[in-house]
């Protein structure tokens, strides 16, 4: 593994780590050097790798655009799902299917970017998706399978430069 491999993945961890702690003390903040160092050491190499040719500010410039929308998605969703399982009739609303397509995304980190994307947003778990794109998604209702795969693969390509 290359010095800039290591450098690059432990300084995109550990700003992370920073924020998901909380905790800016001497302590928190040296088992997050570990803790981003020993990650970083193992896995430097994988973040770069992922990416190859394409232009890091790019790809930087994408995902930040892609992060405010997706953050929106997962509180709407989330209260969408607080409306489920308060609803009196919720028996009658919840109505889970595993929904199946074809992404039309072709880099794997795009599927991958997809796939956990999907994870993330409330009443929605990525049950498989393969290389070619096939997708099997648990959805808690129709609404929500409706949805997919939608504008949200339609963003997570732009970040990727597919139309």
């Amino acid at each position: 593994m290359k010095k800039r491999d290591f450098t690059i993945t432990f300084m995109v961890m550990f700003p992370f780590w920073m924020v998901l702690s909380g905790r800016f003390d001497l302590f928190h903040l040296s088992l997050g050097v570990i803790s981003c160092g020993i990650v970083a050491g193992f896995s430097g190499d994988l973040l770069l790798s992922a990416v190859g040719q394409r232009s890091w500010l790019k790809l930087s410039k994408g995902f930040l655009r892609y992060l405010p929308w997706l953050f929106l998605q997962i509180f709407l969703s989330s209260l969408h799902m607080l409306r489920l399982a308060l609803h009196p009739r919720m028996k009658e609303l919840i109505d889970p299917r595993v929904v199946r397509f074809k992404s039309r995304l072709g880099d794997e980190l795009a599927l991958v970017t997809f796939a956990n994307s999907i994870t993330l947003t409330p009443g929605t778990i990525t049950v498989f998706v393969d290389l070619d794109g096939e997708f099997r998604v648990h959805a808690i209702d129709r609404s929500c399978a409706e949805a997919l795969p939608g504008e949200m693969e339609r963003r997570v390509g732009a970040i990727f430069g597919e139309k």
